[in-house]
């Protein structure tokens, strides 16, 4: 019985002390805030790489450092700025895609904030389109435009 007690209450305490430390934690999104986080590039060429800037700004009391921006693949590639953001300042974390590959495409972003555990995710979408299937398109669009 007393080890039946006892196990039961390092177990409370043990589930205690994890809720404790888990719950109030800073998220990154307590210190930056994106304008948005997906962006969807539409019907794109294939071979002709794109890019995109994810604009943030400051709203914590202090500088903010961004410490790494990697993608979900190599087909990706994020650039983060160098120095601090100041309080209050905007900057930009700008996500390349080459386009290489036909087809569609759903990418992450991951953004690491200093001091904060969990990385942010930014999204970006699109189809790529072979050069043929690329050139139909603009056609479609050009007649269509003209018709209105």
């Amino acid at each position: 019985m007393k080890k039946l007690l006892f196990t039961m209450a390092a177990f409370a305490i043990t589930s205690w002390a994890v809720a404790q430390k888990t719950e109030g934690k800073q998220k990154a999104e307590d210190l930056i805030s994106f304008k948005e986080k997906k962006h969807d590039f539409g019907k794109i060429k294939q071979g002709v790489p794109v890019t995109y800037d994810f604009t943030f700004q400051n709203t914590s009391d202090k500088p903010v450092v961004i410490e790494n921006a990697w993608a979900s693949c190599g087909c990706t590639t994020p650039t983060k700025p160098e120095q601090p953001v100041a309080k209050g300042k905007s900057n930009i974390i700008k996500a390349g895609f080459n386009a290489a590959a036909a087809g569609e495409f759903d990418k992450t972003v991951y953004v690491k904030v200093q001091g904060i555990d969990i990385p942010l995710e930014l999204r970006i979408t699109g189809n790529v389109l072979s050069a043929e299937a690329y050139a139909k398109y603009e056609s479609e669009k050009k007649k269509n435009k003209g018709s209105k």
